[in-house]
């Protein structure tokens, strides 16, 4: 007997009404989003903001997710996506997504959400979550995320960025890739 067959992921639109950042901890999620939502005048919410408690305690003492902790995050990331698509509002959202099974939970067959990969090695990424302060997922950590991390395949139609660019250069890439009219310029620094 055949496996059964997961559904393909939709093919993105030019234009999405919800923008989905996925990467590692310490590739730039969280940045992109801000300079994004200034660019775009869309809301940005962070998918840390998500966590329960009990996961954020658990990360913060060294300890990597299971499937089983993740899955009450990942739904609550999904109803606020659909919250946004279900009122017609635009709106950015990060989350790690290591795993395809994950990005099925969030974007699955949504033509109007789009998928940005923001990727790099683990040399820069863990030079950049060495020097981050007051964040609860500690360094240490990394290394099962880039054993998790299931690159997205080429049905998902994922934007890949490099996170070695500068936040202006990503987020005009975003802009540019999805066909988005910007509201504010980005500026060099990003601020």
């Amino acid at each position: 007997m055949l496996p059964p067959v997961m559904p393909a992921l939709s093919p993105r639109r030019p234009s999405p009404r919800v923008i989905v950042l996925m990467g590692v901890s310490g590739c730039g999620k969280s940045t992109t989003g801000r300079y994004l939502s200034r660019a775009l005048g869309w809301p940005f919410r962070d998918a840390d903001t998500f966590h329960p408690e009990a996961n954020i305690r658990k990360m913060s003492e060294g300890i990597p997710l299971d499937d089983e902790d993740r899955m009450p995050w990942l739904i609550a990331i999904a109803e606020w996506i659909d919250g946004h698509r279900s009122a017609g509002t635009c709106g950015i959202v990060s989350c790690s997504a290591l795993k395809m099974q994950y990005r099925e939970i969030l974007i699955g067959r949504r033509a109007d959400v789009g998928l940005v990969y923001l990727h790099g090695s683990f040399a820069l990424i863990s030079d950049r979550l060495s020097r981050r302060k007051g964040h609860f997922m500690p360094p240490e950590l990394l290394r099962s995320q880039f054993a998790a991390l299931e690159v997205p395949a080429q049905e998902e139609f994922a934007l890949r960025i490099p996170v070695r660019l500068p936040p202006k250069r990503v987020v005009e890439r975003i802009v540019a890739a999805f066909d988005l009219p910007a509201v504010r310029r980005v500026p060099a620094s990003g601020a």
